[in-house]
């Protein structure tokens, strides 16, 4: 394999996998008419598979309904593709209905205050996964761990090991399907995980919108209020918060800057870390993400359309972010450069602790050096990606995120000779 290629040109599925798809592409060609899948009949399957009907308060089915549209009309799914959408729907609708019975049986579930949580926001690949991961690290930090949004009932300790060990063999599969996607993201069982997957027994959730390319869905997606979205995050927080409580939440998704004013509603007293990166290697980064995770799932993925989606969104995105955030108090957001985190990420960290008034003790900032140095010693390999895969017109992408630059002192694109960008995992 040519070790200057890019990842995304190293990225092809292994003959196993090729060869199940390819069972699928014939038996599209045959006569035999696909079964649709239905909102309906997932419903009844989750139904009969939790032995549960009380899904709670608030209405899915809409979402829900035309996420399957999407998919089966635009997203060009494969054979794996099409099985993993149906199975991964299915196990988010019983852990609706799981924890609705648990919120039900567990009292003090509803009881459970979320205080001043904090939630790392930015521009995707631009350092939120590093700082999520080192301040993971410290006691007085909660978490969602991977795992425990997997299968998050009971919000006990019980069956903990087969929980983990469940979650363990799911992403050992994923693994499997996308050999280099660990090359540009970690995947792990206990590692932290974005709270976006919190979101999505509601349907309403951006984990769909990179998994599989759905316009319509995503369309839909950017019209609805989403207070109601942030309501049932806190209520799964509720639920995670049972089983292990610390003084605060950090929580990451940089896809929280879209709906700044209904995750206030919802958390009037949220503090903010802000990672800055130059747009368009934030750009390409995420691009390249995106487009090897979609196409484990759809053979007809388009780099260029991804990143123009990305391009679009993320410019938007920033822009109503920048208006909403002048309303906070500066006490409550951190700004943080994503060269300063590559350079040094515990400089960093002391930085935001220094800035919201915490304590970090030598105990912890051990724990996050050993962390740090531990990484060297693992095969992460690196994410390659260059901004030429995506036809992206230079000067008119930075114009979008012009504003932004200027605010930051930002460039829109740091220049390297070689033209390509490679970034190396920190991992928990």
């Amino acid at each position: 394999m040519n070790s200057s290629a890019t990842t995304l040109d190293q990225t092809r599925p292994i003959l196993p996998v090729r060869l199940i798809n390819g069972c699928g592409t014939l038996l599209d060609k045959s006569r035999i008419p696909r079964t649709r899948i239905r909102a309906v009949d997932l419903i009844e399957t989750a139904k009969r598979r939790s032995g549960l009907d009380d899904f709670g308060r608030g209405d899915f089915f809409e979402g829900l309904s035309r996420l399957l549209d999407s998919c089966q009309r635009e997203a060009q799914l494969n054979l794996i593709g099409r099985t993993v959408l149906r199975a991964d729907l299915v196990r988010i609708l019983c852990s609706r209905l799981f924890i609705q019975r648990d919120r039900k049986a567990y009292p003090s579930i509803a009881r459970q205050e979320i205080r001043e949580p904090l939630f790392i926001v930015g521009l995707p690949r631009s350092g939120t996964t590093v700082l999520h991961t080192l301040l993971a690290l410290d006691p007085e930090h909660r978490v969602p761990l991977t795992w425990e949004v997997m299968t998050p009932s009971p919000p006990t300790s019980d069956n903990e090991k087969r929980r983990i060990q469940r979650a363990i063999s799911s992403c050992n599969c994923f693994n499997w399907l996308a050999p280099t996607f660990r090359q540009v993201h970690p995947v792990g069982a206990e590692l932290p995980q974005e709270c976006v997957s919190l979101m999505a027994p509601t349907f309403m959730s951006d984990q769909f919108d990179a998994m599989y390319y759905v316009p319509s869905y995503r369309a839909w997606f950017f019209r609805q209020d989403l207070r109601p979205v942030y309501e049932y995050h806190r209520r799964f927080l509720q639920h995670l918060q049972v089983r292990h409580n610390a003084r605060r939440w950090v929580l990451k998704a940089p896809t929280h800057m879209f709906a700044s004013p209904s995750l206030l509603a919802v958390y009037p007293d949220a503090l903010f870390v802000q990672t800055h990166r130059a747009p368009l290697d934030a750009m390409t980064s995420v691009s390249s993400l995106i487009t090897i995770l979609r196409r484990v799932f759809s053979d007809a993925v388009d780099p260029l359309t991804v990143c123009r989606e990305a391009i679009d969104y993320w410019s938007n995105t920033l822009d109503r972010f920048l208006r909403e955030r002048d309303r906070l108090a500066e006490r409550r957001i951190c700004d943080v450069d994503y060269a300063e985190i590559r350079r040094d990420p515990l400089a960093v960290v002391r930085r935001i602790y220094t800035h919201f008034g915490w304590s970090l003790s030598a105990k912890v900032g051990q724990r996050m050096r050993r962390a740090l140095g531990s990484q060297l010693q693992e095969r992460n390999g690196l994410h390659r990606y260059d901004l030429s895969q995506f036809g992206v017109q230079e000067a008119e992408s930075a114009a979008r995120f012009a504003a932004y630059c200027d605010r930051f002192g930002l460039v829109a694109r740091r220049k390297h000779a070689s033209g390509e960008r490679a970034e190396k995992l920190v991992k928990r």
